[in-house]
């Protein structure tokens, strides 16, 4: 569900992970046309770094 956030409201998706001053930076990068790419791209790429963090954390806790 976030990746399709992560596509069609990149800002969207940095206030769902806990990033909102990423999300205030994507938001003004979003409103123009030709920023709206980057900012989609950077929001999956976040994304995608939110959940390897979190398997790591995951993996971290039930070892120690």
């Amino acid at each position: 569900m976030r990746l399709l956030l992560a596509i069609l409201l990149p800002f969207a998706v940095f206030f769902t992970i806990g990033r909102p001053i990423a999300g205030i930076i994507c938001l003004i990068l979003q409103i123009t046309i030709v920023g709206w790419l980057p900012a989609a791209i950077w929001a999956v790429y976040a994304l995608g770094q939110y959940k390897t963090d979190r398997k790591i954390e995951d993996a971290l806790s039930r070892k120690g």
